[in-house]
């Protein structure tokens, strides 16, 4: 190359002094700081949903994914977000769960419906509902209640025999129900063909439970549906 050609060249533009390669180079250019995932053999790069090279401690990264979840996260989930393994991810769960609580903090750290979830404190609760509600009723009217606790219990069911337990039709406060997420299709009946109801995971959650076994023992003082059944029938 001649003097004069090195003159037209355009010195300090990016990406030309990576373009040339030391004689029996590679032509791949290697990091030239080596990171701690590199010792471990990991690839770290800058693209969405990999991990940087400096990493918070384990319970800032677990209380930063906890703050956005809007339902209960299994431990093991949040062990394959971190690249934990899961007993310490558990047992860094339970140590933040004791912190909080013994620090008095507004919010505490449950496991509930088989995950764990952030949570405002109980006694907190007349704050949260005069800032969130607005003087606006959310709450469920008794006839969703009583229908709701009856699905609870004698689940799966289907409406015509919620319907048989309550005496009234349930069609309007089942769809209710669901819309709120509290109930949802569990297939159709075996011997009717009319779909039942079940509850889900997030009415476990709003009680606080980890399953339906918690409970409390409540089934034994409804009325057999059979019997309702037939008690409707002959009048």
């Amino acid at each position: 190359m001649s003097g004069d050609d090195d003159a037209l060249a355009s010195p300090g533009l990016p990406g030309e002094e990576a373009a040339e390669q030391p004689a029996g180079s590679d032509a791949t250019a290697e990091p030239l700081v080596e990171t701690d995932a590199d010792a471990r053999g990991e690839a770290v790069s800058g693209r969405p949903g990999e991990l940087p090279a400096d990493l918070p401690p384990l319970p800032a990264a677990l209380e930063a994914v906890l703050l956005v979840t809007d339902e209960p996260v299994p431990a093991v989930t949040l062990a394959q977000v971190v690249e934990r393994p899961t007993g310490e991810v558990e047992e860094v769960l339970l140590a933040l769960a004791r912190d909080y609580e013994a620090s008095g903090r507004g919010f505490e750290l449950r496991q509930v419906a088989g995950g764990w979830r952030l949570y405002t404190r109980a006694d907190c609760a007349p704050y949260v509902e005069r800032f969130v509600l607005d003087g606006q009723q959310a709450r469920l009217t008794q006839a969703a209640l009583e229908t709701l606790a009856v699905i609870a219990y004698r689940q799966p069911v289907t409406r015509q025999r919620v319907s048989a337990v309550r005496g009234v039709n349930v069609d309007g406060v089942v769809r209710t129900l669901v819309a709120r997420g509290l109930v949802t299709e569990a297939g159709p009946d075996a011997e009717t063909g009319a779909t039942r109801y079940r509850t889900t995971s997030y009415l476990l959650e709003r009680l606080g439970l980890q399953s339906l076994d918690e409970l409390p023992s409540l089934a034994p003082l409804l009325p057999e549906l059979d019997d309702v059944t037939s008690d409707s029938s002959s009048m």
